[in-house]
This record gives C-alpha cells, structure tokens and sequence, in this order.
C-alpha cells in the first residue's frame, strides 16, 4: 500500500513540475533576462562549490557550445585551434591523415576519406569507427579532441584501431601523417574521355575546373568525347566555388538559391556570373557521387541535374543543404553558424535526401561495399528535419541487385578493374560517343519553397 501511494506521489510531483515549468516558460517570454539570471545563478554556484576548483574560461566555454549543441550538428563555437584549422582547411593546406568525421553515440565515425590522402591510401572506408588513437581509447572523447589528435607534424605516424561493420574483430591501421595539400582539382584523360575529380571545394576550385577542362582539350589536341567529374568522398567546402564550378558547364540558369529565417528574403546564384558560357562545349557529362558527396558536392551535382546537363551516376549523396557562415568573435575565435537551407533550380532540397543518381551504380569494386554502413545527414542528431521527404519511397537505396552488377572484386580486378564506378561512368560517355543530348535542358519542372 506504501508503495502505491509512494508511486501516486511521484506522479502527482511530476505533473505539478510541469505545469510550473510551463508557468515559467511564459514568463520568460516576458522577460528573457531571467535565463541569463539563472544561468549567472548556475555558474556562480559551479565555481564556488564544485568537488575541484574549476577555471573560468573552461566554465564558459563549456557553457557556448553546451548552447551550440542544441542547435543542428554544424553550428560550433570555434576556439583558438579550431578557427585557424578552418582557416587552414579554406586556404587548401594542413598536416594529418585526410578524414571527415563525425561522432555516433561517443564513437567517432568516419563519413568518408579524402581521395589520395593517407587515410585513403591506408584503406580507412566510410562507415569506419575510429575507437583508439595510439591504444588510447577515444570513445566518450569529443570529436574535436579525435581530429586534434590525428592532426600533427606531416612525417609523424599514428596508430588507429578501427572497428568496421561486418569483420568480426577490430584491427589497427598504422598512418603516417602528411601535408593534406588539398589542391582540389586533378585532371587526366583516359581513352579520349577527360576526367576530373574534385575533392573539395576551397578558394580558386572554380577557375582549377576551367583549367583542367582547358588542359584536356590541349592534350587531346582537340575537345574529348565527353567528362567524367568525380565528386566520390568530396566533403563540400565555400558555396561560391560550387557556384563557379557548376557554371563552367551550364550556359544559363539559376544554379543555388539561399533562404534564411526570413523566408521572403531570397539569395539566388545564375550561370554566367562567373564563366562565360559551357566551357565543354556542350559535350556529354557525368557526375559521379557517393554517400561522401556533401554540401558544396551536391550544389553541383543536383544543378546540373535539374538543368539535365550532366547525368549523375552512382550512389545517393550525404544529404547537407545547409548552410553555415564563420562569425568572428575576436581576432582568434568565432561561430561556425547555420544561417540559411539552399535550394536547386527547381526548388528543392537535399536536405536529409541528397541527390539520387539518375543511374544507381554500386561500387562493386570495393570488397566491403555490402558490408558497410554509409553515413548521411539524416543519421546525424539534432539534424535540420526537411518535411518535404516524408514517406518519400525514392530514397530507398537500389542498384545492389541489378544483374549488370554481379561480378566479384576479384573477377573485375582479372579484369583489370579496380574503380568499377569510374569504368561504368566511362563506358556510358563511349556509347554516348559525340552526342550532346545531356546538353541545354530546361530544369525539371518543381514546386518552389
């Protein structure tokens, strides 16, 4: 009997403290002073009574991004080391092992190498969990602390333990740290066809992409049978180069537009603001893109699809449209904050959804694919919800059980295959041969936001 009036008691505090934190809810509506009173109250009470003596600026740092995390998972206070790293990373230069991460219940989680980087190199694969740095166990750390820790003087080596969805048992991977020089375009032609991979977007990537198409056609002496652009694993980076990229194959057209808290204020980015015309000429394009491809990535991808100037071949993309611009505080430190959602030419998002393939090619080639887990948006906490993909059956994956590909890695490697995407990207720009009928499309027809 105890027990059940006990129980009754419990119940009864419970509803009363939550009409009584409604009450307050109202009132400091009123008067939003009264959060800061309570806050000041909160640290005025740590500082003098916690078990150990507590430093004032760890206390107020600790109090920023504790506001920031519940925000959506890019928004971050920058401190002294993370906003020169973000300097870094804009300028195209640093010293590490080329990963983006992210972190899943206390584990730091891999979204995806950077291409020819030593992580790359190293066989580290999206979906990875990163569980200890040197032997050190890293799970419950913050993923600032992890990236701070794999960051280092280029020449020095570390050894990861990594545990990969589908292997029975972790394994460690020694790497040795390098400049992450993230010159982010390359270029090469390949049986008349010119590829370009682009692994991230940082100042200049824009006229990088005139260059290469420029070189190509220089090499071959005359235009190539058509471009493969190769945006695997390419994390984003500034807008504006994804602008001057996309432009450089589009003659016309919205590319990306911009809206903030203010829905009627819209920023939009056309074609022809930064190149004059398609620099290829009109010839055939495909875009490649993974479940790395974010951000910037899929400016591009989903303009020059809605445009249908360029076929996208591949695997669904991460599925980041937002964005976020860098706040300075103070001369060394700042606000990484989302301030808007982008939209496509026609009007939507890839928010949560990225960008599906117009043809869904699985990189077969790569002995882990079935195994491995990809990392999206979508998977992250707190991540800006897009209303518009309920019940949305078009993001199931496919592709897996198609018969055209069923080969093994190693039948393809007899082959003399080892990027089985790349060769299928290939192949379709062959039998495409000098039509340019991807080429000048009006974008598909969309409700605007």
């Amino acid at each position: 009997m105890k027990s059940k009036i006990f129980t009754t008691g419990i119940t009864a505090f419970a509803i009363g403290a939550i009409a009584s934190t409604s009450l307050v809810a109202e009132q400091r509506k009123d008067d939003p002073l009264r959060d800061m009173d309570e806050f000041i109250a909160v640290y005025k009470k740590v500082r003098a009574n916690y078990v150990d003596k507590v430093d004032d600026e760890q206390l107020m740092k600790g109090a920023i991004q504790g506001m920031l995390n519940t925000l959506d998972p890019h928004s971050a206070f920058l401190d002294e080391s993370n906003f020169r790293d973000l300097q870094t990373q804009i300028e195209g230069e640093y010293g590490g092992l080329g990963l983006s991460v992210t972190q899943e219940d206390g584990a730091i989680k891999v979204i995806a190498p950077t291409a020819d980087t030593p992580a790359d190199k190293a066989g580290i694969k999206a979906g990875d969990y990163i569980t200890h740095l040197d032997g050190e166990l890293i799970v419950g750390g913050t993923v600032d602390d992890a990236v701070n820790r794999m960051r280092g003087t280029p020449g020095t080596s570390i050894k990861l333990t990594i545990f990969r969805p589908g292997r029975d048992e972790p394994f460690d991977v020694t790497i040795t740290r390098a400049i992450i020089d993230l010159k982010p375009v390359k270029w090469e032609v390949k049986d008349k066809i010119g590829v370009i991979t682009i692994t991230g977007f940082s100042e200049e990537t824009g006229e990088d992409v005139v260059a290469a198409i420029k070189g190509i056609e220089r090499q071959l002496g005359g235009k190539p049978q058509g471009y493969v652009v190769d945006l695997r694993s390419n994390p984003g980076g500034i807008l504006e180069e994804a602008v001057k990229v996309s432009d450089a194959f589009l003659d016309k057209g919205e590319i990306v537009s911009e809206r903030g808290r203010d829905k009627v204020i819209v920023n939009r980015w056309f074609a022809e603001q930064a190149v004059k015309g398609d620099v290829t000429g009109g010839k055939p394009v495909i875009v490649l893109v993974d479940a790395g491809s974010a951000s910037a990535s899929e400016i591009v991808a989903g303009a020059l699809q809605d445009h249908r100037r360029a076929l996208i071949m591949g695997e669904r993309s991460f599925g980041k449209g937002s964005v976020q611009n860098v706040l300075p505080l103070s001369r060394d430190t700042g606000l990484r904050l989302t301030v808007a959602r982008y939209h496509l030419p026609s009007g939507r998002s890839v928010q949560e959804g990225g960008v599906k393939p117009d043809v869904a090619v699985p990189q077969i080639s790569d002995p882990d694919y079935r195994k491995r887990v990809a990392v999206r948006e979508s998977d992250l906490r707190r991540h800006l919800v897009n209303e518009n993909l309920a019940d949305d059956k078009s993001l199931e994956e496919d592709g897996k059980d198609d018969p055209r590909f069923a080969q093994s890695p190693e039948e393809l490697k007899k082959q003399g295959i080892e990027d089985f995407q790349l060769h299928y990207a290939m192949q379709t720009i062959a039998r495409l041969g000098t039509s340019s009928r991807l080429a000048g499309a009006q974008p598909k027809a969309g409700k605007h936001n």
